[in-house]
């Protein structure tokens, strides 16, 4: 085993958790990076046309999440498996019960070459049939079934903390980050507006306009304003743009049209 290397996928749709993997890999001489995909269908392709021993799956991707992606393989040719996910209900409450390994953003150094320990094991122990059953039964235990962002994971100065999804009043885009703004609280979070967009509630959070997400139990009401757009005023007083491209997100949810 110390001789043979394994061959290893990162999929994950943002660029800096790719790098972060990759970062991580190069202290170990027995993992080789095959490459690198940034979503879902991009992910079957290299593993049916690539067969890596391992692959780092991001669990919420847009388009294709990774459950979908190891519904969308041969159930009898299963490459390894460590799940990446930022999101600690799915650690609880379905990788450890099926005794899978995932490394749960932000992760360390140590927890990482814990994760590649686990994968050894079970390549020493030929236990990839065993290991397969348990993935099946993961995917099988969460198709169809909506999970959705329920809090973020704020960095502020050395501190780090919580921030429960339905605290936030707003979200707006800022170049490579978006703001949370969360009663007087606005907090930087770095992702686009259209990935946080897909890994968020809809029937709490919609777009409004091309740089902005509202948390819609937040609107007091809507004012008509210019060429088909309105004003969306929140309870606290703030004031949105709704542009009329996005202005049939909003008759989803309520009576009527605008």
């Amino acid at each position: 085993m110390a001789d043979k290397v394994m061959r290893a996928l990162i999929v994950d749709d943002e660029p800096l958790a790719r790098s972060i993997v990759r970062r991580m890999i190069q202290s170990h001489r027995d993992v080789e990076v095959l490459g690198e995909c940034e979503n879902g269908p991009e992910a079957v392709a290299r593993i049916e046309s690539e067969n890596p021993d391992l692959v780092f799956l991001d669990v919420q991707m847009p388009e294709m999440n990774g459950f979908e992606v190891i519904s969308s393989l041969d159930e009898h040719d299963l490459p390894h498996v460590i799940f990446v996910t930022a999101y600690d209900q799915y650690a609880v409450k379905a990788f450890e019960v099926h005794a899978l390994d995932y490394l749960l953003k932000p992760f360390d150094q140590e927890r990482f070459d814990a994760a590649l320990d686990q994968v050894r094991k079970q390549l020493v122990d030929r236990k990839s049939g065993s290991v397969n059953e348990r993935i099946l039964a993961l995917v099988a235990e969460n198709a169809g079934r909506a999970e959705y962002l329920t809090r973020f994971i704020i960095k502020s100065g050395r501190k780090v903390f919580f921030l429960k999804a339905d605290e936030i009043d707003w979200i707006e885009a800022e170049g490579n980050y978006v703001a949370l703004h969360a009663g007087k609280q606005r907090h930087l979070f770095r992702g686009a507006i259209s990935t946080l967009e897909a890994q968020l509630d809809p029937h709490k959070f919609r777009r409004i306009h091309r740089s902005t997400l509202v948390n819609i139990d937040r609107i007091k009401e809507l004012q008509p304003w210019f060429r088909g757009d309105y004003h969306v005023v929140l309870h606290d007083g703030t004031q949105l743009r709704l542009s009329h491209r996005f202005r049939k997100n909003l008759d989803k949810d309520f009576g009527g049209t605008l």
